[in-house]
């Protein structure tokens, strides 16, 4: 017979998890308590415009990450830029730009931090000391894990200027967390893999479409071609071991309609957020003390959204420093801003990482502190009027990225036999990214694909 598998959540583990046990074999359903999948990696609508709940960019090096889009047949969707190349704005200076060259890592960057005008002469040097050494640093000793990237930094001659001016400036956008709150290890994976180790491993990729299109959209074409059934607004309340498989106990919310069911599935892959995992999973699943979940902790991401009556910013994105700008990027043509707006509008999405400071923000004073922080970095934004102005808010973006935080992240496997975990949050290697979300799905796929049949049950 064939194993039922249940997975709960839709995001990129939980499509990824899905396609995996299908491709196998196995007949699946997915489980999703929103209205779509994607998870926050989707689309919402704003009157005309489809608004990205994040601006999530991939690289080279995301293998996996491109791997599912090539297995939902979106890689035409996708832009992958053909060398490393990020314009940095400051307020009152020209643009410089972090540009690779054709050469070998870590020469390919050498003429980039050669001529970044932020930091001095001086500064630029020790930079270069400083990406030599980490390039030698043992990400997975527990050890690296415990210590910040802070203190490595200083310990490697890197003072204020460099941290804000170059290590935030990638670490901040990549860990959700700046170098003082974030693990050395994930820091060490972040440069390591994407910046030292291969010339072209940090070459930027980015969606052409509302994300939606790529992980709700296309995911539901793959699913449905592979045979996964997909039910969502249905919350799943528990799960249960039984004779030879578990029990979901689930909720189906639609419009006027509230209906409670309980499912029977031979195998289960959970791939929710952190604290709906440590309330969902049998006790000592994950063989973690009481309250890790809360310990792990969540930091927000606050995106804010300019349209204005003209082009203000003529790259893809841009980054800021010198300013409380992080990130910017052009979402014109993926949002419909063309089609909604005055012909000529330009519709920038500012994304603001580690927003434990802004998260709270009432919409007025962020746009008193943040459009003349725009004008201050693009001088046509100075003139140009602004046709609207929102805010969207992830108050859990990402898992806290902080020194120790492997020690809070299980794997796949869990002692509940038939149950895996996957998700951003486990234990990846990676920090909470969208390479990190695929490849704990095909893990925790794995993982239920290879657990023998309890009796009564087949394999």
């Amino acid at each position: 017979m064939t194993a039922r598998v249940a997975v709960v959540g839709g995001g990129l583990a939980g499509v990824t998890a899905a396609l995996h046990c299908a491709d196998a074999g196995a007949d699946v359903l997915l489980l999703e308590s929103r209205p779509r999948l994607g998870g926050l990696a989707g689309s919402t609508r704003r009157g005309g415009l489809a608004v990205d709940t994040g601006q999530h960019v991939f690289l080279r090096c995301c293998t996996a990450y491109r791997g599912l889009l090539d297995r939902l047949g979106a890689t035409g969707d996708v832009t992958l830029q053909d060398r490393l190349d990020i314009p940095v704005h400051r307020p009152g200076a020209r643009p410089t730009r972090l540009r690779r060259t054709g050469l070998p890592a870590p020469l390919h960057l050498a003429g980039a931090l050669g001529s970044y005008r932020p930091l001095t002469v001086p500064d630029r040097l020790r930079v270069a000391a400083a990406a030599l050494a980490l390039r030698r640093v043992d990400r997975d000793d527990p050890a690296t894990d415990r210590r910040s990237f802070a203190s490595w930094l200083r310990a490697h001659g890197q003072g204020e200027p460099a941290v804000t001016a170059l290590w935030d400036l990638v670490g901040v956008a990549t860990l959700n967390a700046p170098a003082s709150g974030a693990s050395l290890a994930l820091a060490a994976t972040v440069f390591q893999d994407g910046l030292l180790a291969d010339a072209a491993a940090g070459d930027i990729g980015w969606s052409r479409v509302p994300l939606g299109d790529l992980h709700d959209v296309a995911a539901r074409r793959a699913l449905s071609a592979a045979g996964v059934a997909v039910r969502t607004g249905t919350r799943v309340r528990a799960l249960h071991p039984v004779a030879g498989g578990w029990a979901v106990d689930v909720l189906d919310r639609h419009p006027g309609t509230q209906r409670e069911e309980t499912l029977t599935v031979d195998r289960i892959v959970c791939a929710v957020p952190p604290g709906a995992a440590d309330r969902l999973l049998p006790a000592g699943a994950v063989g973690l003390p009481s309250g890790w979940a809360e310990r792990l902790g969540s930091v927000p991401i606050v995106n804010l959204h300019v349209v204005y009556d003209r082009r203000v910013l003529d790259t893809p994105f841009a980054a800021a420093v010198g300013s409380p700008v992080q990130w910017v990027f052009d979402r014109t043509g993926p949002s419909g801003a063309g089609r909604s707006h005055p012909d000529g509008a330009q519709y920038l999405a500012v994304s603001q990482s580690a927003a434990d400071d802004l998260v709270g923000e009432p919409l007025a004073a962020l746009r008193e502190r943040f459009l003349p922080a725009l004008a201050a970095l693009f001088p046509a934004a100075r003139t140009a009027r602004v046709l609207d102005f929102f805010v969207t808010r992830e108050p859990h973006a990402t898992f806290r990225a902080a020194p120790g935080s492997a020690s809070l992240r299980p794997g796949p496997v869990t002692s509940a036999p038939g149950l895996a975990l996957a998700g951003a949050w486990t234990a990846t290697g990676w920090p909470a990214t969208l390479e990190g979300a695929v490849r704990s799905g095909a893990a925790a796929a794995q993982v239920v694909l290879d657990v023998p049949a309890r009796p009564g049950v087949a394999a």
